[in-house]
This record gives C-alpha cells, structure tokens and sequence, in this order.
C-alpha cells in the first residue's frame, strides 16, 4: 500500500521516547486517518484508535472515557515502548483542548507512558486549540493535498489528468466516469467541508455569502482580484473585512487562499488586492459540465487550472 511523505517523519517521532503530542491536521480526504493507522499497524507498539466522527454526540466526558481506556490497555500490557492513543476528528469533541492538557498532564505527572496523536480536519479550529490550551506540549504535522509525485505513484495519473482532476485520493478510482467524480466531489468533499468544518465550527453570520464567494473563487483562480470589485458581484457581502474573513475560513478548510503581493513594506503587502489560488484543481473543474477532453483542447480554459 502507498505510503505518504509524512508517513516516516510520523513513524520516528512514535518510536521516540514521549514528549510531546502529535497534531495531524488537514483538509479533508488527504489521507490522515490511513496514514495514522498504517503507523500504527506496522510500528510494533499497542494502540487504540477512536473518532470523534462515529459517536453522535461526542464530549469532553467521552474523551476522558476514552483516554482512560488507552491506560487500563498500557496497564494491561506495559510496552517497553508505551502506548498510542489516536483521537481523530478531535475538533468535533467541545472544549477539547482543555480535556487533553488535563489528562496529557496527568500522564506526564504519574509518567504514563501514553503516546498522544491528535487528528483534524478543521486545520484553523484544531490550531487555535493547540495553541491556547497546548502550548509547548505538541508538534504539528500539516498534511497538505497530494502532490504530482504522490499521485502519480499511487494512481498512475499522467501530468494532464493530475490538472484536471487534482489529487484527492478517494476520488482517484472514479475519474473513469467523470459524471460519477463530479458528484462525488460536490457531494462528499465540497459541501462536507463548507457545512461540517466550517460552518458547525465556526460562526458564519452570511452562509449563502461564504457559499458565492467559494464559487466565485473558483472561477478567479490563478487572477489578482480586487475585494472590492468582488462586492460588487456579491449578494448581501457586507463589507471588505467579512470577505477577507471568509477567505480565511476557506483557506484553513484547504479550498481557497488569497496570496497577497510580496513588499518589504507589510502596510504595502496587507493592502494589495489577493491572487486567489484554488488549492485542488478539482474543486474549480467539478463544479463544471466540460469534461476532461474537452477542456484540454480549451486554451484559455486549461490554462486557468
């Protein structure tokens, strides 16, 4: 089975002696839960796994359950090398960072020798945890969308197929049906991303504004766009600071970020109009009806990608 880059560097930092916790955060569908428990297959070393995504309601109480579980399994065992403890979906849980410190601590106190790994996929939402409860106790491993090389590795992607239909994993087997790939991206990364990792984490007063700017990204990807010319293209957008806002939102979900114009001068840098730059190809070509042929014969087209 393929292996991601991170996959080593992950691998290592379990076979050292515990110090700090280990945060793996991403967009969605990039391979963080496979990676974590092909670790955790092939290190040798006792673990228990659990996602906050398979229980309806999960809670401080539910970590703490959880947690006391993964000791009771140490103790059972007592591992010269301890324990691994995997907690995906961790943004789901309220107040998580506070649980984690606390328990974290108390292993540290009774030196319990319990390996932490923290998985998300809300990357703005598991960071603002990390650092305001965890600071000094983790390591952050950002795990990006696939590149070419990994693609092409895994999948057999030619150069032109990577463009079109960008390096989601999941999504890799149905490109030979392109209507089925379209829907599934739409379906299962596009909308789960907008609704569960940003809008049930994060308070968006404007939805359907979030929404447009998205698709309007998408659009403008690879051009300098001026915010407030994009006001004007937008249905109730508020003002500059909401959009910009929202951008933010969207580039820690992993879809869109705004690249600002290199200064020196910063007050210069912060006020140049963003490049916006789709992260996946495949959110800007799924949400069309042209096809991977025809678009290759598009210049203009198949340039923007």
């Amino acid at each position: 089975m393929f292996k991601r880059y991170a996959y080593k560097n992950i691998f290592s930092r379990l076979t050292e002696p515990r110090r700090f916790i280990q945060a793996l955060s991403g967009p969605r569908q990039v391979g963080k839960t496979t990676l974590i428990q092909q670790v955790m297959k092939d290190i040798g070393i006792p673990g228990h796994y659990v996602s906050a995504d398979a229980v309806s309601a999960a809670s401080p109480v539910w970590l703490q359950q959880q947690w006391e579980t993964a000791r009771i399994k140490h103790k059972s065992g007592r591992h010269k090398k301890g324990f691994i403890l995997a907690i995906d979906e961790i943004q789901k849980i309220p107040g998580w960072s506070d649980t984690v410190k606390l328990l974290w601590d108390q292993d540290t106190g009774n030196r319990t020798n319990i390996k932490v790994v923290l998985l998300g996929s809300a990357p703005l939402l598991v960071q603002k945890g990390l650092t305001e409860s965890l600071a000094g106790r983790f390591e952050m491993f950002r795990i990006p969308h696939w590149s070419y090389s990994e693609i092409k590795e895994a999948f057999g992607f030619s150069p032109e197929q990577f463009i079109y239909f960008g390096g989601y994993p999941g999504a890799a087997g149905l490109i030979s049906d392109e209507n089925r790939w379209r829907h599934y991206i739409r379906d299962s990364l596009i909308e789960t991303t907008i609704s569960k990792d940003i809008f049930m984490m994060t308070r968006v007063d404007k939805p359907a504004l979030l929404r447009n700017l998205f698709e309007i990204g998408c659009s403008y990807s690879g051009q300098i766009v001026s915010l407030n010319k994009m006001l004007g293209q937008l249905h109730d957008a508020g003002n500059v600071t909401t959009l910009s806002h929202y951008l933010d939102l969207l580039a820690g979900a992993g879809m869109i970020i705004g690249l600002q114009k290199y200064s020196p001068k910063k007050i210069a840098e912060k006020a140049s109009s963003p490049k916006l730059q789709v992260l996946n190809t495949a959110l800007i070509t799924a949400q069309t009806d042209t096809g991977f042929e025809k678009t290759r014969l598009d210049g203009e087209r198949w340039g923007r990608l």
